[in-house]
């Protein structure tokens, strides 16, 4: 049958959500050297004595002391599309979103979403499938997606407001690690070359498997990190890099690290870097903050911009003591993030990063 169209109701042809962005995913965010300007002379916070944790330490999600056994875990994120399936971008956005709350050790139980719509270009069974799948993954986390608010935008994005809970004695934050901490990461890196590689249409199969799988994961294993002696700081990987979030501990807790060159990568990420594909958000990334980062002679550029490629929808970053760490890596694994090792160590020093 032919569809009928009107004036008044246009008739939306299918389009590649990613053509519709100037960007994806956590590459969208912001340069780190950039926000940190903008976000100088802020009113500071301390006033306010319910509030564990702000915007002083670059941490994951603002925390609100409610009483003395619950505190409120409350972030949001949001992007533009990293792959063209509008359900996937769905599952993305929202894995990532809720990551925030996972990595402060806390258990999500809500979320609101954030929906921005190109409507004229768009079909609506394409947003609804956006928000279908952001739904699914919030169904999978335990939490309904309760309310949100929607516009009329330029470029499609999705994204959440997320709400958790946490003991107020077992907040984690990206300030508390010691001196000798082993440094674990639960993903592979290299979802932003991936991404990349996706939007130039270079990505086969496999790869894209990998791209989801990865990325539609959910950090759930840091709820439970919250609760384990020896656990002492946790952060997501996303936009700013392994290297980047690193840093961002080290400022947060007066300490140094030393990462190793070779983390774990995602299937086929190695041989794409090696043949020159990488992000412009991994070069914003260093010119951001490689003045404070050290890298061994023979490091290879490619390494380095894998160090620096931002993560949507990343794994997180523990520090724990050593005498826990293999518990620690045994946990994370056995909930499924198989691809999780040890990256490093936190030292005494200055607030800056060695790559051996």
């Amino acid at each position: 049958m032919t569809a009928i169209t009107t004036e008044a109701t246009p008739a939306v042809r299918p389009v590649r959500l990613t053509s519709l962005a100037h960007g994806g995913g956590c590459g969208c965010k912001l340069a780190p050297a950039v926000l940190q300007d903008i976000l100088k002379g802020m009113p500071a916070t301390s006033a306010f004595a319910n509030l564990m944790v702000g915007t002083d330490t670059a941490d994951d999600a603002a925390v609100w002391r409610l009483n003395d056994s619950q505190a409120l875990v409350a972030t949001t994120d949001f992007f533009m599309p990293v792959v063209d399936d509008p359900f996937d971008f769905g599952r993305i956005a929202a894995t990532n979103a809720l990551s925030d709350v996972y990595a402060m050790g806390g258990t999500p139980i809500l979320a609101l979403a954030l929906v921005g719509m190109p409507v004229d270009k768009l079909a609506p069974e394409t947003i609804r499938a956006i928000l279908e799948g952001g739904a699914a993954v919030c169904a999978a986390a335990g939490i309904p997606v309760a309310g949100g608010h929607s516009i009329d935008s330029v470029e499609p994005i999705y994204g959440l407001v997320a709400l958790g809970l946490v003991h107020p004695d077992k907040v984690l934050t990206n300030r508390t690690a010691r001196a000798g901490d082993v440094l674990i990461l639960t993903k592979a890196l290299g979802v932003g070359v991936l991404s990349a590689a996706f939007r130039q249409e270079r990505l086969d199969a496999a790869g894209y498997e990998a791209l989801i799988a990865s990325t539609t994961q959910l950090n759930s294993v840091g709820a439970e990190l919250s609760g384990i002696a020896g656990v002492h700081a946790v952060t997501d990987v996303t936009g700013f890099g392994l290297l980047g979030h690193t840093l961002e501990i080290c400022r947060g807790s007066g300490l140094s690290a030393e990462l190793t060159a070779e983390p774990p990568l995602l299937a086929g990420v190695e041989a794409l870097a090696q043949a020159g594909l990488r992000t412009g958000a991994s070069g914003r990334n260093w010119a951001s903050y490689g003045a404070d980062v050290g890298l061994a002679a023979g490091v290879a550029d490619w390494t380095r911009d894998l160090l620096t490629d931002p993560q949507t929808s990343g794994g997180l970053l523990i520090t724990v003591a050593p005498g826990a760490a293999e518990a620690v890596l045994g946990l994370v694994r056995g909930r499924g993030f198989t691809a999780a090792a040890v990256v490093g160590r936190m030292t005494a020093g200055p607030a800056r990063v060695q790559v051996a």
